[in-house]
This record gives structure tokens, C-alpha cells and sequence, in this order.
């Protein structure tokens, strides 16, 4: 697919804003103002422990990476925070495509490991997941069931 590129100027981050405004009403979640948003993903790409990735021209999906130091290991870890491909574009392979390009990118930034959570009803976002190897389980399969909290502070 090779169409996946990182957001930078901000046009590219006003259609990032759109797209997760999309994201969260499609499920019913509470947004911020678009506006807001777009400056915010602009100062979270400069602060550099995240990458805005979209894909498609005009773009029809996002990813959001964040990525922090290992505990475990000198490299870097990436946290797959938000991946949407717009609901007239799926089944079409362009998610699958796009999430491979996300994991190269977060390969080519030195992540040695990631990480995700999505809701146990979204079954064809965990049959992707689980297609590129990841897993709910601890010990990737052999240990119980992972489980994911948070919590507003």
C-alpha cells in the first residue's frame, strides 16, 4: 500500500482531528473540539514521543503511536493509542495494510515491542490484532487473560 505517511503540517493534523472525531462518535464517545485537537496532536508529534500516521489520499484512516523507553530493554516501546480506518473503506484490506506500515514505522523508531487495547465487542478490530500476532494473554498465550484498567485521575 506504501500510503501511510506522518502527519506535519496542519492541514494533515486538522484531518487527524476530523478522523478521531469520526472515530469517537461512531462509538459514542465524547470529543474534544476539533480545533483543540488538531493543535494537541500537532504539540504531542513536536514534543517527538508521538507519531500521527494517516493513510490515503485525501486520507480515510489514522493511527497514533506513543512511545516511551522499555523497561526491559534499551529500545523504545510503542503504544498503538488510537487506529481508524473510515467505515465506507473497511473490508477492502486498507486496515490491514495500514497497521502494517504502522508497525515498520514503529520498528524504524526503535520500538522493540507494542501495545494496544480495544473493546472485546469490536471482533474484527481483534481478529486484525491477533493476524499480526498480538495477543490478550499473558506469556503471548499461555497465561491468563489480560486485563486492561484506567481510571480519570
Amino acid at each position: 500500500m506504501d500510503t501511510s505517511f506522518p502527519a506535519g503540517t496542519d492541514d494533515e493534523f486538522r484531518c487527524a482531528a476530523g478522523l478521531l472525531v469520526d472515530f469517537n462518535t461512531e462509538y459514542d464517545d465524547p470529543t474534544p473540539d476539533p480545533v483543540w485537537l488538531a493543535g494537541h496532536l500537532a504539540s504531542l508529534v513536536q514534543g517527538g514521543d508521538t507519531s500521527v500516521l494517516l493513510t490515503g489520499s485525501p486520507p480515510i484512516g489514522l493511527a497514533i503511536l506513543r512511545f516511551r523507553t522499555a523497561t526491559w530493554d534499551a529500545g523504545q516501546e510503542a503504544y498503538l493509542a488510537e487506529f481508524y480506518v473510515a467505515p465506507d473503506h473497511r473490508g477492502r484490506g486498507i486496515g490491514r495494510a495500514f497497521l502494517a506500515e504502522v508497525l515498520d514505522h514503529a520498528r524504524a523508531r526503535g520500538a522493540v515491542y507494542a501495545d494496544l487495547n480495544t473493546s472485546e465487542d469490536d471482533e474484527a478490530a481483534r481478529h486484525l490484532y491477533e493476524d499480526f500476532g498480538f495477543d490478550c494473554h499473558e506469556g503471548r498465550g499461555e497465561g491468563p487473560l489480560a486485563v486492561y484498567y484506567e481510571r480519570d485521575l
